[in-house]
């Protein structure tokens, strides 16, 4: 994205003067990302926000010490992960210092213990490596919010679980919410519904649903792969995206939705209890838990499934 950038320096030896400068910033032409770095307004104004903070992260990292790396959120954001509800006001960048954390206008300074094996390189930006990522954001954001950053870079093979235990031993800092973290981040969720589903389930005590197993019926029929299933509940996140942009060629949101029925009533057919919930559910936990136990209360009433269960192994 450098080339969305327009550098001070490189403006200057080009002929325009600092006053051209400042006018294109007074007549909304450009906005100023940080001092001596600045980008066409109209085009920063269409970028999601993920790839506004990439931009903003690109211009404050060209501007800083040759110590400093993109950390934490801003970190995750080069590497393209999933974040839910995580500010991005301002570029954080890591120091390899004792004390000297600042926080400014556009950026905040962590002075924490950087050895070499914790940085890396992406679009040639330098950055803390996935494993790293997630331990910072286990000890900076809510457990929710860093579960789906966890969740997304196991799931995309960016890191393994044991590579962000050894960063958490390396790093000490924050060890119990990085450990706690780990203990619950799961690569086999696909996305950030699923992830928040998780994180309802644990904040609520409840016994965590294995995920992405694969029901067969009794005559050997393959049922399908479920959000979630615990004994003879199925759960099922139903974000928009599955009948959005996931509807496969040739077929419309319809012929989803008519192929989703179908699979639920062969699968309530072999006895397991079906449950879903939705984006805006998440944001009322006692409507999916509610709806969840009387689905657990059926499905001790009921005769257990006819099917059986392939479970999706954990990587």
């Amino acid at each position: 994205m450098g080339e969305h950038i327009i550098r001070r320096d490189e403006s200057l030896r080009r002929g325009v003067t600092d006053r051209e400068l400042q006018r294109q910033c007074r007549v909304g032409a450009w906005r100023r990302l940080h001092p001596g770095r600045f980008v066409h307004a109209s085009a920063f104004l269409d970028l999601a926000a993920e790839a506004r903070h990439r931009l903003l992260a690109e211009a404050v990292l060209g501007v800083a010490s040759d110590e400093a790396v993109l950390s934490h959120q801003s970190a995750a954001v080069v590497h393209g992960f999933d974040l839910w509800n995580t500010p991005l006001s301002h570029v954080h960048l890591t120091r390899n210092r004792r004390s000297g954390g600042s926080r400014g206008r556009h950026r905040q300074v962590h002075s924490l213990p950087l050895a070499p094996d914790d940085v890396t390189t992406v679009d040639g930006l330098r950055v803390t490596t996935p494993a790293r990522t997630i331990v910072d954001l286990a000890s900076t954001l809510p457990f929710e919010q860093a579960l789906v950053v966890a969740d997304h870079a196991l799931h995309g093979g960016a890191t393994t679980a044991d590579d962000v235990a050894l960063a958490v031993d390396e790093t000490r800092r924050g060890a119990g919410k990085a450990h706690r973290l780990l203990r619950w981040a799961d690569g086999r969720s696909e996305s950030v519904g699923e992830s928040r589903s998780r994180a309802l389930f644990i904040r609520e005590q409840l016994p965590v649903p294995d995920l992405q197993a694969t029901l067969i019926s009794e005559t050997g029929v393959r049922l399908g792969r479920v959000d979630f299933l615990a004994g003879g509940v199925v759960g099922e996140f139903d974000g928009r995206v599955k009948y959005g942009r996931l509807v496969p060629a040739g077929q419309v949101p319809a012929d989803v939705l008519w192929n989703e029925k179908l699979r639920e009533d062969a699968i309530r057919d072999a006895g397991w209890q079906v449950v879903r919930w939705i984006w805006d559910e998440l944001g009322t936990p006692r409507v999916v838990v509610d709806r969840w136990m009387r689905a657990i209360a059926r499905a001790r009433n009921s005769p257990p499934p006819t099917g059986r269960v392939i479970p999706l192994p954990i990587t």
